[in-house]
């Protein structure tokens, strides 16, 4: 049974920050990589980043680049996002997915996914 479940979401004031967690019982052994997308009301889901599972490589979307970290604890099952210099435009549900081992990291490849966090920032 596939498990991934968010949390650490909440409120914040514009320049703070929050980290947030995603237990994942397919993480470690059943996944390339492991991301972080985002849907703000109204709008489409978006990329967010993600890492490979092995290598510890990330990725991340222009939005986010250099103000979010994505990180990884296999012996927890645990992907970390950290967001830092939080802006309102950050404010969505967010959440984490994975992609089998035998698929390629790519945006359309997620096909793991969790319930979603709630993230406002105002």
């Amino acid at each position: 049974h596939v498990q991934l479940v968010e949390s650490g979401g909440g409120s914040v004031q514009p320049g703070g920050s929050l980290r947030l967690s995603c237990v994942a019982s397919v993480f470690p052994h059943s996944t390339k990589c492991m991301g972080w997308f985002r849907q703000a009301p109204g709008q489409e889901r978006e990329g967010v980043g993600f890492i490979y599972t092995v290598g510890d490589n990330a990725y991340y979307n222009k939005p986010v680049e250099g103000r979010f970290t994505i990180s990884q604890d296999k012996a927890k099952n645990t992907v970390y996002l950290q967001m830092d210099s939080l802006k309102p435009e950050d404010t969505a549900t967010y959440y984490c997915a994975g992609v089998e081992r035998e698929r390629l990291c790519r945006w359309t490849e997620f096909s793991y996914w969790g319930q979603g966090t709630q993230v406002t920032v105002s």
